[in-house]
């Protein structure tokens, strides 16, 4: 009979999203365990046999309790194993999340894999080999003595781990914790259940990184999912299939102005208008706009900021390019119209090191003229 299981990880519940303030910060947290129980729900519905949280469940070891009681309510719609390996956020330290949560007695179907050594179960049809890390980084290699574990014959042994898989990931990646490329061959694995990488990708051989399935970045490398694995047997190639789970959407926009016009960044805003309540954004705005158009695109900016669940612009490579209508519209003569004159001149002029003040007191006086001098 087959072994169905559902592999996710790196959950980061507690993460305090710091950039985002107020309320939409506060969602962006609520919904991290909000998406847990949306997990346990499929789970139940898709009848697998075990969920594998491949590490980093906790975003730290410091988490409220109040934060680890709702997590376990979260999990209650599935009655099966939940087997919670220890990742590099939440590293099995004498006191840590873990030892606290066994503290709080948690249901017999909840098992804390933070010790090196097999996990049966399921009518003999399966084992778990974990891979805990007991601290932040680790030198050593924590899944070297899956090769030699010896389980009873005919089970599909799934390796259970948290790190960087060496040789394949991007230069960029964390090096500490770092697991062979070909583990799941030498150990002879049916399936390599990773954590670390925040994205749904095969990254070698029956090895599989399930990435976290709450998208809480703006990164190109397919998050918000879980996988729905099942094995026929050992030798049998796995059936993978990528869920997607994740509710908030996260973009990174840009938008060069190129016609003296904002359309160019209100355009790329509106290709996002559907489900806008659900997108976390970051719009980058760069070349350059009359007053008026800039006046404009605040306006429309601070309209978007209402309907997105966030939105954050950047707009230190935008300036103003102030038109003879401009400047008809703040004072026709005068002084003032001298002032502004003198104004636009030093704004134009890049070597002045009081170019940008001037452009901002152009915008200023715009602004001000346009709200009626309030």
């Amino acid at each position: 009979m087959a072994f169905r299981f559902l592999h996710t990880a790196d959950w980061q519940i507690g993460k305090p999203f710091g950039n985002v303030p107020g309320d939409a910060g506060a969602e962006l947290r609520a919904q991290r365990i909000a998406t847990i129980g949306e997990i346990a729900r499929l789970a139940a519905t898709r009848n697998v046999d075990a969920v594998l949280v491949a590490g980093d469940a906790f975003d730290s070891n410091e988490v409220q309790d109040r934060t680890i009681l709702r997590t376990l309510d979260a999990l209650k719609p599935f009655s099966g194993r939940w087997i919670f390996l220890p990742g590099n956020h939440d590293a099995a330290l004498a006191h840590s999340v873990w030892s606290r949560l066994r503290q709080m007695g948690p249901e017999e179907n909840i098992v804390i894999a933070d010790r090196p050594q097999p996990i049966e179960g399921w009518d003999g049809r399966a084992v778990i080999l974990p891979a805990p890390l007991t601290r932040r980084r680790e030198s050593l290699d924590q899944t070297e003595w899956f090769d030699a574990a010896a389980t009873p014959e005919g089970m599909v042994r799934i390796g259970l781990a948290h790190g960087s898989v060496a040789n394949r990931l991007p230069g960029a990646a964390e090096a500490s914790n770092e697991i062979p490329e070909d583990r799941a061959l030498t150990a002879g694995l049916s399936y390599l259940a990773l954590g670390d990488w925040h994205g749904s990708l095969q990254i070698a051989q029956r090895t599989w990184y399930s990435g976290t399935p709450e998208t809480d970045r703006h990164r190109a490398n397919r998050s918000g999912f879980v996988h729905i694995v099942e094995l026929d047997g050992p030798d049998a190639p796995e059936r993978v299939e990528a869920v997607a789970t994740s509710h908030f959407q996260w973009h990174q926009v840009e938008a060069e102005m190129l016609d003296g016009t904002c359309r160019a960044g209100l355009d790329a805003l509106a290709e996002l208008e559907a489900e806008a309540a659900r997108r976390v954004v970051t719009l980058t705005l760069k070349g350059g706009v009359s007053l008026a158009e800039r006046y404009r695109l605040e306006t429309e900016l601070e309209n978007w900021r209402n309907r997105f669940h966030h939105l954050d612009v950047d707009d230190a490579g935008l300036f103003e390019e102030p038109t003879d209508d401009d400047l008809d519209a703040l004072d026709s003569s005068g002084f003032v119209r001298l002032a502004v004159e003198r104004l636009k001149a030093q704004a134009a002029n890049d070597a002045d090191p009081q170019a940008a003040a001037a452009r901002v007191a152009l915008r200023m006086m715009y602004v001000d003229h346009m709200n009626g001098g309030r």
